[in-house]
């Protein structure tokens, strides 16, 4: 394959090796973690990791990928204490760096042993919430991990062991050297292929091959609280076998030697989604293969996370292709890195026969909508939303749509769909995104590798599928504010942005689980179960009206609010001129806010434009036969 100038630079980068990792690699560091006490939410290790008399620092794992930030859990890092030889040894965290450790290795120490405890009742994958319950785990190895500071995370070699809960089964992309009772030995690895190799466990676990006697090897391990939620229906046996069909129809090669689908299902941890090289590391509802609204809800995750094995792991981004897990990340293009991700992860759902063409539409007009309603757009760039991820991605909800959030997921989607729309314009229907992500993504198969790339280097990918001002338009959409979303692919599909009263398919679904209600295109707020505003767009009726995020909705038109009693009121509203009534309380005063407005309920979905084709409904065809 062809390197360009600077993918050439990132790949001597990615693999220097200077004089300190070479003696790493003489003998590997030894890890072991006792996760019996995973039902409390921490996990105890010990660390042996070799070292030469003098000064030494050892750091914690600081940026995480697919995390793209400095999320590394330092705070729940605990219960450090380093021996040398049997004999504790002082340690001093570093005065501004707080994830460095600096020690002084006595005359004739050769190794440092370390044992640590790791809290993570509010750390999983990078998400909210515990890493364990009473019945499961996930384990992410950075969250027990120190290393030598300055050395590539190529370069250190980790020898890694697990001791389980009696009876609890395991599923991760390392490879098991030994079991003996509850204790694993997995073959040593270097610190970056552990680190991008979750682990979970359970008491109830599942374990399903997606292609039998097919090479590569693809797996789904499940876990959940209960053995019922296990229960895999045929239908979605069959869509998970045609994912893997589908990415081998799309991208014509696979950047792994094996594959695990790693799925947690429980109500009890934090959900999230982590991608890596030969697994993903992804957590949802329990009931999510039982019932067919969390169904539709989490349809687009797997997916999501199995594309970024090509996008991301395989082909990422130079500022994010960092040599360990200190070295800072630039998340300029996390609009292709996520963006194009989020893309492929609805179209490879809807492909595989995960969520059916009309779903896929339902959810589309809704990413469509909540992005044209983010005022937010008018004054920060989509650029800024990627570049601003460390400060931005735990921030909540309120006022996201005036700061804006993680809009590079969600609106790349909509920037890669017009850019299938143009390629189909310029080649008459006979090149589309499919070709780009082939050429670009695709190349020989193999073991994991990373091949950077910059912006020129996705422009010269696109135009070589079809001639345009790729860099023209792309800049544009990433570069500049706008007051509405870019909404030229669906149009250029065929089909428009439109609002009704009739209800969301996948808005339903969430109102129905999560009890949050959205009336943000009408008037301008979405309130969850208790009645709790989580945000109010700015420049809405409610926002005229002087509601704003955090408040309480309790009554409308003097009554007790609940989602249909607002329906009902908006409705009425449309026959009279006489304003909404909410009751609101606000740090426990109470006041009502009359707001002025009268177009009914507005719920987003596509309608067809009659006088073009549908180019959607040949873009969601299934490439697999």
């Amino acid at each position: 394959m062809h390197l360009s100038r600077s993918q050439l630079l990132a790949v001597l980068l990615f693999s220097t090796v200077f004089a300190p990792q070479a003696t790493l690699r003489a003998q590997s560091i030894r890890l072991h973690v006792d996760l019996t006490d995973a039902p409390r939410n921490i996990f105890h290790a010990t660390l042996s990791i070799p070292a030469k008399p003098g000064r030494m620092t050892l750091v914690f794992p600081e940026w995480i990928p697919g995390n793209h930030r400095p999320s590394g859990p330092i705070a729940d890092l605990t219960g450090i204490d380093v021996q040398v030889a049997g004999k504790p040894i002082s340690w001093q965290r570093d005065d501004i760096d707080m994830y460095a450790f600096h020690l002084v290795v006595p005359e004739g120490g050769q190794e440092v042993d370390i044992s640590l405890d790791s809290i993570t009742t509010n750390y999983s994958a990078g998400g909210g919430g515990p890493a364990a319950s009473s019945n499961l785990l996930d384990l992410n190895w950075n969250a027990v991990m120190l290393y030598p500071q300055g050395v590539d995370s190529d370069a250190v070699e980790v020898a890694a062991s697990v001791k389980l809960l009696p009876g609890w089964k395991f599923g991760t992309a390392l490879q098991p050297k030994s079991t003996s009772g509850d204790e694993v030995e997995f073959a040593p690895v270097s610190l970056t292929t552990l680190v991008d190799s979750p682990l979970i466990a359970g008491e109830h676990f599942r374990r399903i091959e997606l292609t039998p006697g097919s090479e590569p090897v693809h797996v789904m391990d499940l876990v959940a609280d209960s053995d019922a939620d296990l229960a895999m229906k045929p239908e979605d046996l069959t869509a998970y076998k045609k994912l893997v069909a589908e990415t081998g129809a799309l991208f014509g090669a696979r950047h792994y030697e094996h594959y695990d689908f790693l799925f947690t299902l429980s109500d009890q941890v934090g959900g999230h989604g982590l991608e890596h090289h030969q697994s993903n590391d992804s957590a949802a509802s329990e009931r999510t293969l039982l019932d067919p609204d969390l169904h539709l809800i989490f349809a687009d995750l797997l997916p999501h996370e199995f594309a970024h094995s090509w996008n991301g792991k395989y082909r990422r981004p130079a500022g994010l292709a960092t040599r360990n897990y200190q070295q800072p990340m630039i998340g300029d293009l996390l609009w292709v890195y996520e963006g194009l991700t989020d893309y492929l992860g609805f179209l490879l759902a809807e492909r595989s026969g995960l969520m059916t063409a009309e779903q896929y539409r339902e959810s589309l007009a809704l990413t469509a909508a909540m992005l044209d309603h983010r005022p937010g757009r008018t004054w920060r760039p989509l650029e800024d939303t990627a570049r601003s991820v460390q400060i931005l991605r735990m921030l909540g909800s309120r006022w996201s749509n005036w700061r804006r959030g993680l809009d590079y997921y969600p609106e790349g989607q909509l920037i890669w769909l017009e850019v299938d729309s143009i390629i189909r314009q310029q080649t008459h229907g006979q090149r589309s995104l499919d070709d780009f992500c082939r050429s670009f993504e695709g190349g020989p198969s193999g073991p994991p590798q990373v091949v950077p790339y910059t912006f020129d280097d996705i422009v010269h990918a696109l135009n070589e599928v079809a001639p345009y001002d790729w860099a023209t338009l792309l800049r544009d959409r990433v570069k500049r504010t706008s007051a509405h979303a870019p909404l030229g692919g669906i149009e250029g599909e065929g089909w428009k942005l439109i609002y009704n009263d009739q209800p969301n398919q996948l808005e339903k679904a969430i109102e129905k689980n999560f009890k949050a209600a959205n009336f943000d295109y009408s008037l301008g707020f979405s309130p969850g179960k208790d009645g709790k505003l989580d945000d109010v767009i700015v420049g809405s009726p409610a926002y005229q009206a002087g509601i704003g995020p955090g408040m309480k909705l309790i009554a409308v038109n003097g009554r007790r609010w609940t989602p249909d009693v607002l329906r009902t009121a908006l409705k009425s509203a449309q026959e009279s001129t006489a304003p909404i009534d909410l009751l609101i309380e606000n740090a426990q005063f109470f006041r009502t806010y009359s707001v002025d407005y009268h177009d009914g309920e507005k719920n987003p979905h596509l309608e067809r434009i009659s006088e073009q084709p549908d180019v959607l409904g040949i873009l969601l065809a299934p490439l697999a036969k």
